[in-house]
């Protein structure tokens, strides 16, 4: 069919039904839900749960950084940080070249949880009916759409 020859319907154009950024987003919301039961005991949020992730790859890194992996903002990732050290996980501190930048580093505590955590990915895992080359397929589309 060549795409040029449709005629453009916003009455179609505005059904819930025919958005790619509604089943995103519901499915987005689902799996980030499911993550709930298993963070909630250990008092952090799948933000946080993420942000830690970045973490235990690569420690003593800038916020800036953080930002860029996660594909979230500043003004989203600092109150989470501020959090995360208030809790003992992490220290913040800027950088003596330039005080705009902040500079994040697990503790003691923050590297321990992730012990605590190490079996959630299967959990997840299992939680989710799809075929591993479904998600191959997936996991590949949703990074073209984010741009990575």
């Amino acid at each position: 069919m060549d795409a040029t020859n449709i005629t453009y319907n916003p009455d179609e154009a505005l059904k819930l039904s025919n958005q790619l950024c509604f089943p995103l987003y519901a499915a987005a919301r689902k799996i980030v839900g499911a993550y709930t039961p298993y963070l909630k005991p250990l008092g952090i949020t799948y933000t946080q749960y993420i942000t830690f992730m970045v973490l235990w790859e690569k420690d003593d890194i800038l916020v800036g950084e953080i930002c860029e992996k996660l594909h979230l903002d500043n003004g989203t990732v600092t109150p989470l940080l501020k959090k995360m050290q208030d809790e003992g996980y992490i220290t913040r501190t800027r950088e003596r070249s330039d005080e705009r930048k902040v500079r994040v580093k697990l503790t003691d505590r923050g590297r321990q949880l992730k012990e605590k955590v190490q079996d959630v990915p299967k959990k997840i895992g299992s939680c989710i009916s799809i075929s591993k080359d479904d998600a191959k397929t997936l996991y590949r589309i949703l990074y073209e759409i984010i741009g990575a």
